[in-house]
């Protein structure tokens, strides 16, 4: 373990770099740093225009891992692999980055951009409990495994279309856009005569400075503002003012009456990026049960491998033992050698079972393993024996709560409602916008400016001028009203026949109706899923019960046979033949009451209950920092 403590210490090291708003300086010991939910928020207004980095993914496995290590032997109960798939697991990693990814999406509509949508699928990238061909032979193997998760909030799975989700009118940016701009020029225009400027050849020197203003509201509102200035300078002695200086101030307002206008089209943006951060939340809630559920099942089949690994060594010594028992009788040519050979036999035989036994636990090691780790880096980790320290032998099989209830209950916590209900109200509020888009475009304008003029006069002109001579005499005659420019006015747009607004309008309708319908059938294999959980519990009940009676009968068999041949009743063969009956039966027993397990966490998700019966907090699975249990 010193390698794994060495790159878990270099790791910190590195971590410590990093700014401190991402990570925090780590001991080998020390929890894991959490992954930032939010994005950071800075009161320096240059830090607007720069880049927000996060930091690389910390991929050292946490300590919990070493302080379950006992004499070379990671000791791993149910609850030790819980935690250390909430800390380490690479599912739970990768959909973790989930909620700030749709974090940011709020950020991007507050603006009024479009969302662009966070995956809200379930991870199961991590191979384990019989699914992509591992270990699917093994005994009480069952759910776990890969599968690939729905993409996009609110996506089209299922057969649900979302072509019209955010459908609407266009929605204007909410953040002010403030420009400016500076120019001069300097132009020369030859002429054909001087009759016109005075001169053979015209000079100008413009110089302008501008700036403007817009920003867009909820309300359907825009207002805009523009000061610009002109400096123009000739060389001909017939301008009246040399240089003219001019100025200009603009302020409009526009608002749109009809299609556009209110909150429920421009905030829809916004609305819907809420609702699929809300998704997102229960897509990582329904992601942690999935990948808890995974664990749970591989737990049970590591120990299901384990204990029967344990059964095929007792069934293995007791042939050795009988071998060599007969040898020696054989020596003592007490029983013909045919007997020997029959042990010899056996002895094979159970040598074959145990190698099939051990390398079925060890691959079931490495899986857990996997699964409960960043990285198998470590060569000492990789190769280091699993022993579970929750033994098969205690599960019961007592049941409680009557059918009804548990409907009632899968109804109120099953993720996958509440996921569907939020979509349906991203769905109304799509259809919302695209029945105000089928409005004609109505808007209403209005703008108010001023314009002054100044400069020097030009002696050459031989006219007196009544202007002000410099540019502060400019501004002032722009805002003083001697020269307002204002209008008011409303522009109508009517699309005529309206087909693709009268399309998308329809389409979301369809859709909505589409979602409702699903809605119920979602319900519908809710209740037929924990009705098939339940039937499913019963029958591995059933065969718990009877692979028990066959083992009791099978070692009351075996104690009665080897009764016998010590009283010289009976023979090595029957004998050999009640135990490897026993040995069939334990094993029975095993993968009997490992499908008893495995259906009561069927139920569990069925239901909804999972992380409550594991006593899961999400807060710890979001941070990825899980506490020390009492």
């Amino acid at each position: 373990m010193r390698n794994s403590l060495l790159q878990f210490a270099t790791s910190a090291a590195l971590l410590a770099t990093l700014p401190a708003w991402s990570q925090t300086v780590q001991s080998p010991q020390a929890p894991t740093p959490a992954l930032r939910l939010d994005i950071p928020h800075s009161h320096n207004p240059i830090d607007t225009y720069r880049a927000t980095l996060v930091p690389q993914p910390n991929l050292a496995n946490t300590g919990k891992i070493d302080s379950l290590v006992r004499n070379g032997v990671l000791e791993l109960s149910l609850n030790d692999a819980i935690a250390l798939a909430l800390e380490n697991n690479l599912d739970l990693a990768i959909a973790r980055y989930n909620i700030p990814i749709a974090e940011a999406d709020i950020l991007r509509t507050r603006a009024g951009a479009s969302f662009r949508g966070v995956n809200t699928g379930v991870v199961q990238n991590t191979p384990g409990g019989g699914v992509g061909g591992f270990g699917s032979g093994a005994s009480g193997a069952g759910a776990g495994g890969t599968s690939s998760g729905a993409g996009g909030a609110g996506s089209g799975a299922s057969g649900l279309v979302q072509s019209t989700l955010g459908a609407g009118t266009v929605v204007q940016s909410y953040d002010p856009i403030l420009k400016g701009t500076f120019d001069n020029e300097h132009y020369t225009q030859p002429l054909s005569n001087i009759s016109i400027y005075g001169v053979q050849t015209l000079q100008q020197n413009t110089t302008d400075g501008d700036i403007s203003f817009s920003q867009s509201f909820p309300t359907g509102t825009t207002i805009s503002a523009e000061f610009d200035n002109n400096r123009g300078a000739t060389n001909s002695p017939r301008s009246y003012l040399n240089p003219t200086l001019s100025t200009y101030y603009h302020v409009a307002l526009q608002q749109q009456l009809l299609a556009g206008f209110g909150f429920g089209p421009n905030l829809r943006y916004l609305r819907i990026a809420k609702n699929n951060q809300k998704i997102s939340d229960q897509a990582f809630r329904l992601q942690v049960s999935t990948t808890i559920t995974q664990i749970e099942n591989m737990y049970w089949d590591l120990v299901a491998a384990y204990e029967d690994e344990g059964v095929k060594s007792r069934a293995l010594d007791f042939a050795n033992q009988t071998l060599d028992s007969g040898r020696k009788q054989l020596a003592l040519q007490a029983i013909p050698a045919m007997d020997v050979m029959k042990d010899e036999a056996e002895v094979a035989n159970r040598e074959q079972d145990l190698t099939i036994a051990k390398t079925a636990l060890q691959f079931q090691e490495l899986l857990i393993k996997n699964a409960l780790t960043k990285n198998l880096d470590d060569p000492i980790l990789e190769a280091m024996p699993v022993r579970p320290t929750d033994s098969i032998a205690s599960v019961g099989t007592q049941t409680t709560s009557s059918t009804e209830d548990r409907i009632a209950e899968a109804l109120q916590n099953r993720i996958e409602l509440s996921e569907s209900d939020i979509d349906l109200e991203n769905r109304r509020i799509s259809r919302s916008a695209a029945r105000n888009a089928l409005l004609p475009t109505v808007a209403l304008t209005a703008y108010y400016g001023g314009t002054g003029l100044a400069g020097p006069p030009n002696p050459s002109a031989g006219v007196p001028s009544t202007s002000p001579p410099d540019w502060h005499g400019a501004v002032s005659n722009a805002f003083n009203n001697t020269a307002p420019d204002y209008y008011v006015g409303v522009s109508v747009n009517v699309p005529i026949r309206n087909r693709v607004a009268k399309s998308d309008q329809y389409r979301a309708e369809l859709e909505t109706r589409q979602a409702e319908l699903r809605m119920q059938q979602l319900k519908k294999q809710i209740r037929i899923e924990v009705r098939n959980a339940e039937y499913a519990l019963e029958q591995s009940k059933a065969r718990v019960e009877s692979a028990r009676k066959a083992r009791d009968l099978a070692q009351k068999t075996f104690d009665i046979t080897a009764k016998e041949q010590e009283l010289g009743a009976g023979s090595n063969y029957q004998t050999l033949t009640a135990r490897r009956d026993l040995s069939a039966a334990e094993s029975a027993l095993v993968a009997a009451m490992t499908a008893f397990q495995k259906a009561k966490i069927e139920l569990d998700r069925s239901v909804g209950t999972t992380l409550d019966a594991n006593h899961i907090s999400i807060e710890s699975a979001r941070t990825g920092i899980v506490p020390d249990r009492e």
